[in-house]
């Protein structure tokens, strides 16, 4: 789980909730109309925008997202490291013995590949290939988050017109007045918490994300066609530690002393 994004929503919805109750109360924010305005408008824009699988998919990689384990490109590469020396010292067949311990299924299929003669050229692109497929899903649900960040405000500001109309048409009844400020105000309310807390950070956590993975795609890449270049696993890890920061670097390096 990242614990990171579960303390940012925590803590940002903790706040504003505490800062609401203290204030004017809960139940003064809990109203229906600028729900059904905020919240319907954008869905229904967003099923307007993209088909029905794509908007069901982005749920799913959310829920990666916010539940998946942190990835450490360290322990990718040492495990590269020490299947390049399983491959020096025993051959490229030995490794056939280690993929009933993978997890990963990206390099489940790469040592699969070299294991079956593959050339390096094919494994490249088979690989690659993959990883574009990979990126262009993470990208269309990053965008389809960023779209709904842009749509819960503009939903909010017409909830807002129709709570000064209705207002406005009002004027007489004094009684009529507050419900539609009420209206007004909270759908602009819920249209910038929803975009603020929610949609906007979980497409920027969606990119990070993204990122992380395709340095460890692309290290797992590099990793297998060394082994199959039948490279000094020393070598091997030094050339993949340049995928990670130096305070990686350093980190990795104590550890090997140690």
């Amino acid at each position: 789980m990242d614990i990171a994004t579960v303390i940012g929503i925590v803590l940002g919805n903790g706040l504003i909730l505490m800062a609401i109750v203290s204030g004017a109360g809960l139940g003064s924010f809990m109203h229906v109309p600028s729900m059904m305005i905020t919240i319907g408008g954008t869905l229904a824009a967003v099923l307007i925008n993209y088909p029905l699988a794509k908007v069901l998919g982005v749920f799913g990689i959310i829920k990666k997202t916010v539940f998946v384990k942190p990835i450490e490109p360290q322990a990718e590469i040492t495990r590269i490291a020490e299947f390049a020396q399983v491959a020096r010292r025993e051959g490229l067949l030995a490794l056939e013995d280690k993929l009933a311990d993978l997890q990963d299924p990206f390099l489940l299929r790469g040592i699969q590949l070299v294991i079956d003669g593959t050339s390096p050229e094919i494994v490249r692109d088979i690989l690659s290939i993959e990883v574009d497929a990979l990126t262009g899903r993470h990208a269309q649900g990053k965008q389809i988050m960023d779209q709904m960040g842009a749509f819960a405000p503009a939903f909010g500001m017409i909830g807002t017109l129709v709570g000064l109309v209705a207002m406005l048409q009002n004027l007489n009844d004094p009684s009529e007045i507050g419900a539609g400020m009420a209206t007004a105000l909270l759908t602009t309310f819920y249209g910038a918490f929803m975009a603020n807390v929610l949609f906007l950070p979980l497409a920027g956590k969606l990119e990070a994300r993204s990122k992380e993975e395709l340095m460890v795609k692309n290290i797992i890449i590099e990793g297998i066609i060394a082994i199959q270049s039948g490279d000094n696993p020393n070598t091997i890890k030094e050339k993949l530690k340049a995928f990670v920061s130096p305070a990686v670097r350093a980190s990795m390096e104590k550890e090997a002393a140690g």
